[in-house]
C-alpha cells in the first residue's frame, strides 16, 4: 500500500504558537509510519518550501490556532496548491474565528448566545457604556484567537480599562459580554453526512482560576475535566444538538468543538473551534477516547474522512 506524503503544518504567528507545537507533536507521534511520510512545516516560515514541495505532497495536516492558521488564509493557499486539509474550509474557518460573526450566526438560528458590545478603542464612553449596557460582572476577550488568551472578567468598573487594554493587545477588536454563572460545558462533533456528536464534557478548572484560562487549559492536573458530563441524558442531547446545530450554521466540516455554559435550564453557546488542541490535555481527543475512539484512530480517521470526501467530488 502506498504511504500518503503528509505535510504536518504547525507552529504558526500567533499566540497560540506554543500549544500548537505540543499538539503537532502528539498528532506526530500518533501517526503509523507504515502508511504516512510525514514532513514538518512551521507556518511561521516555511510557506515558500510548502509552495515548491506542493506536487510531492498528497494531505495536509493543520495543527495550528489563531490568525493565519484557523482563520481560512491557510485553508485557502492549500485549495489554490491543489493539497487536501482535514477540517473546515475557507468559510467555515473564517466563520468560526470571527466570534462576531459568529454569534450572530448563533442568534440567527436559535441557539442561546450571551449580548455583546464591540469595541475597537477604549474611551471613558466605552466604559460607561458597557457598566451601564451590559453590566457587572462582564467577561471581555478579543473578537478574534482562543486559548482565553486576552480575556478576563471584570468585577468592578475600575477594572474595565486594564481588561480592554489586555483584550486589545491580542487583536484589533474586543468583545464584551456579560459574564453567565454556570456550569462549563464542551461538545466535540465530527464527520459530515452525517454529524455525529461526541460526549459532552464538564470542565471544572481548579480554585484558583477565575475561568478557564490559559494556564488552566494547559497545565496537567489544573482543572477537572469530567467525560461524560455527569448531566441528566436531556441536556447532554440538548448540548450535542446545539454543538452539531452550531457546526452546520457556521458551513464548518470535518469536525469542531463547542463551548457552553448551562445556567439552571439555560444553555448559552459561547464559541466554536474549528481547530480544537491536540494536546495531550486537550478536550477533543478525551471526548474521542470516551467514545471509544483512540487518538492515532481519530487522526487518521480526520484524514480519511477528507480524503474520501474528495474522491466523492471528483
Amino acid at each position: 500500500m502506498k504511504k500518503i506524503r503528509l505535510a504536518l503544518i504547525t507552529g504558526g504567528t500567533s499566540n497560540e504558537r506554543e500549544v500548537a507545537l505540543s499538539g503537532a507533536a502528539a498528532v506526530e507521534a500518533a501517526l503509523n509510519p507504515e502508511a504516512y511520510i510525514i514532513t514538518r512545516y512551521d507556518a511561521a516560515s516555511d510557506i515558500p518550501r510548502l509552495i515548491t514541495d506542493r506536487h510531492a505532497i498528497d494531505f495536509a495536516f493543520l495543527v495550528v490556532h489563531g490568525e493565519n492558521g484557523e482563520d481560512g488564509r491557510l485553508q485557502g493557499l492549500l485549495d489554490l496548491l491543489h493539497i487536501p486539509y482535514q477540517g473546515s474550509g475557507v468559510l467555515g474557518s473564517a466563520l468560526a474565528c470571527n466570534k462576531l460573526a459568529a454569534k450572530e450566526i448563533f442568534f440567527s438560528k436559535g441557539l442561546l448566545t450571551p449580548r455583546w458590545e464591540t469595541f475597537d478603542r477604549f474611551t471613558p464612553e466605552l466604559e460607561a457604556l458597557l457598566s451601564e449596557k451590559i453590566g457587572l460582572p462582564l467577561v471581555i476577550k478579543p473578537a478574534h484567537g482562543g486559548s482565553s488568551l486576552g480575556m478576563s472578567i471584570v468585577h468592578e468598573k475600575k477594572d474595565i480599562l486594564k481588561a480592554c487594554e489586555l483584550c486589545l493587545s491580542c487583536g484589533p477588536q474586543g468583545l464584551a459580554e456579560p459574564y453567565i454563572r454556570g456550569r462549563e460545558l464542551t461538545c466535540a462533533v465530527w464527520g459530515d453526512d452525517p454529524v455525529e456528536a461526541l460526549p459532552v464534557i464538564e470542565i471544572r478548572p481548579g480554585k484558583e482560576f477565575a475561568f478557564f484560562d490559559y494556564t488552566a487549559k494547559y497545565t496537567p492536573g489544573a482543572t477537572e475535566e469530567i467525560c461524560p458530563a455527569p448531566i441528566p441524558p436531556d441536556t447532554a442531547l440538548k448540548v450535542q444538538k446545539a454543538a452539531v446545530l452550531a457546526h452546520k450554521s457556521l458551513y464548518c466540516e470535518g469536525y469542531s468543538r463547542s463551548d457552553f455554559i448551562l445556567r439552571d435550564e439555560e444553555l448559552y453557546i459561547l464559541e466554536t473551534n474549528t481547530l480544537p488542541g491536540m494536546t495531550k490535555t486537550s478536550l477533543l481527543p478525551l471526548a474521542a477516547r470516551t467514545a471509544g475512539i483512540p487518538f492515532p484512530k481519530l487522526i487518521d480517521g480526520l484524514i480519511q474522512l477528507r480524503l474520501k470526501k474528495g474522491r466523492l467530488q471528483g
